[in-house]
């Protein structure tokens, strides 16, 4: 029997022996027992392999009064950890994806081998699959759960690999023939208390996830996955339930403890979701929030994210009536805790942080450039980002020899600054490490240069602005080479944003065609620019962290470019 039809199997029987196990465990409930039982839900989101204290902004927590403090660090969340138990004994640590996958190189080098150890070393009980968990392919998802060496090149960072001790879970996700292609619930104990925990990765993981890394798989509504998984769960006598999803909502600044409820699909999830869910922890767009959403039934539950990299903790305080094991919702606390660096390091995970980062170091701290100041990520009014410029640059550079005359990135292929501070002992302050690079652009996509007519480079602009099934904008602006100059409106309609468009300073006619350079992600369609896939004579070129370090090399000294590419007005 082959991996995946072992692992579809093993879902199916799985799941339904987990419940079992569960119910035949459950204690008749107590009547002379009253008082509540206290338990806390820790929950974290997007790790992204950040062993390290992450860097620049991305190492920062804003609080509400717009003012920041360090966070992050393998090492501090493990203590942060060790105190959230040690206050509350009856405790249960989750994630909601994205665990791995756009990793800083001490974890990426060795497959995020690292991180999913230091998972297990911090007792981690259960975690949704994220769609970056699918960035190399199921079946490198199915090794990271069973473990064992890469089929690639071995086991690297330790001499075996043992995979994850808790279940990955996916109520959505199917094989095309709609056998379950991961776990869809657990179900843990926790002050004796059974807790169902149902993981749930977003629907739209195919428009952010290469088509060939998700190859055989589809992904289900989430509402629907999460409402048939609690009825389960419930008929089986198991009533306190928890959501790990991994789909999240934007929101405009605030604190971690913050609410400004915009409309989005998270909270349209934790709208519609079955009454009989009490949490509900999100993920994926990496943003900070802490709300109370009513339940279709009326009730209240909490709705929270901890921003990335581990930098918050989200706590979830419940009690549950032990007579109906069901959550007082009336009752339950929720808080964002800050995983400050003021701590003393965890030592056993200091310990394997300084393995991964001492077994990277010879090709970590290479140096591949340098810089005269930070440059961002971050995106002007306009949505031109200093770095956005220097990697659409370096594309351009790259492709150049296919006849390139314009490059695009996706903002979400950006994962972090290059920044002036020097973090590693022996490297200069000004110093691009390779490590640096590859944090920056960790995701190894190929660049592709295609054909376009000047009517098709406009409809791939005006697709920055996608109206969602809630009736919102979502905006994706992507970033742009120095041959490309526009100017959108923010006040015409959808559609009919973007005018002025020049390529190497000529305005672009309709019917011209250019050669256009974007990574295999966007040419293939992905973050909904489909328009990119009707590209013609395509060529492949580089990958783009080369392209992008062998920029770094040749342009020596490098100073944040102006942003006078894209233009905004009313």
């Amino acid at each position: 029997m082959t991996v995946t039809r072992r692992l579809g199997a093993l879902a199916v029987t799985t799941a339904a022996a987990l419940a079992l196990s569960g119910t035949a465990a459950i204690a008749a409930p107590d009547s002379h027992q009253p008082r509540p039982v206290s338990i806390r839900l820790i929950g974290m989101n997007d790790f992204h392999g950040n062993l390290e204290p992450p860097a620049g902004s991305s190492g920062k927590v804003t609080l509400s009064d717009g003012t920041s403090v360090l966070a992050g660090g393998a090492a501090y969340l493990a203590t942060h950890v060790k105190q959230l138990r040690a206050q509350a004994p009856n405790s249960l640590l989750f994630s909601a994806g994205d665990n791995v996958g756009a990793s800083p190189l001490a974890s990426a080098l060795f497959h995020d081998e690292p991180t999913i150890d230091f998972f297990n070393q911090i007792g981690v009980r259960a975690s949704a699959v994220g769609n970056h968990e699918l960035d190399k392919g199921y079946q490198e998802l199915v090794r990271k759960q069973f473990g064992g060496c890469s089929p690639v090149d071995g086991c690297q960072f330790e001499k075996t690999f043992p995979g994850a001790k808790w279940p990955y879970l996916a109520a959505n996700m199917t094989f095309d023939n709609g056998l379950p292609a991961a776990l869809p619930f657990t179900v843990d104990f926790s002050g004796g208390v059974p807790v169902g925990v149902i993981g749930v990765p977003l629907k739209d993981l195919p428009l952010v996830t290469s088509a060939e890394a998700i190859k055989g798989l589809k992904f289900g509504d989430e509402v629907q996955a999460i409402n048939r998984s609690a009825d389960l769960l419930d008929r089986l006598g198991v009533k306190s339930i928890v959501v790990l999803l991994h789909q999240g909502d934007s929101t405009e600044g605030g604190g971690p403890n913050d609410c400004r409820e915009t409309p989005g699909a998270a909270l349209a999830i934790a709208q519609q979701a079955s009454p009989k869910v009490d949490v509900i922890f999100s993920g994926h767009s990496h943003q900070q929030y802490n709300c109370v959403v009513k339940d279709p039934a009326g009730n209240p539950r909490p709705l929270i994210q901890g921003a990335s990299f581990g930098r918050l903790l989200s706590v979830v305080d419940i009690k549950v009536d032990p007579r109906t094991r069901d959550v007082i919702r009336a009752q339950t606390v929720a808080h964002n805790e800050i995983v400050t660096r003021d701590v003393v390091p965890d030592p056993a995970a200091k310990a394997l942080v300084d393995s991964a980062v001492a077994k990277a170091a010879p090709i970590a701290n290479k140096a591949v450039g340098t810089v005269t100041s930070d440059v961002v990520a971050a995106q002007n009014a306009a949505g031109e980002s200093a770095l956005g410029d220097v990697i659409g640059d370096a594309q351009l550079d790259a492709t150049k020899s296919a006849g390139a005359q314009v490059a695009l990135m996706n903002p979400g292929g950006i994962r972090a600054d290059l920044v002036f501070k020097s973090t590693t002992a022996g490297v200069p302050d000004g110093t691009v490490t390779y490590a640096n690079a590859f944090t920056v652009q960790p995701f190894a996509n190929i660049l592709q240069t295609a054909t376009l007519t000047g009517a098709q480079l406009k409809a791939v602009l005006e697709q920055q602005w996608q109206p969602q099934p809630n009736g919102t904008v979502q905006v994706k602006m992507l970033q742009v080479s120095s041959s490309l100059h526009y100017t959108w409106s923010a006040s015409a309609p959808v559609g009919s944003k973007v005018s002025a468009i020049t390529v190497a300073g000529q305005p672009v006619q309709p019917d011209a065609t250019y050669k256009v350079t974007a990574n295999n992600f966007l040419t293939g369609g992905g973050d909904g620019f489909s328009v990119l896939k009707s590209g013609t004579n395509t060529v492949g070129g580089a990958i783009d962290l080369d392209a992008f370090t062998g920029y770094l090399t040749a342009h020596q000294n490098l100073a944040p470019p102006a942003a006078d590419r894209i233009t905004r007005v009313s």
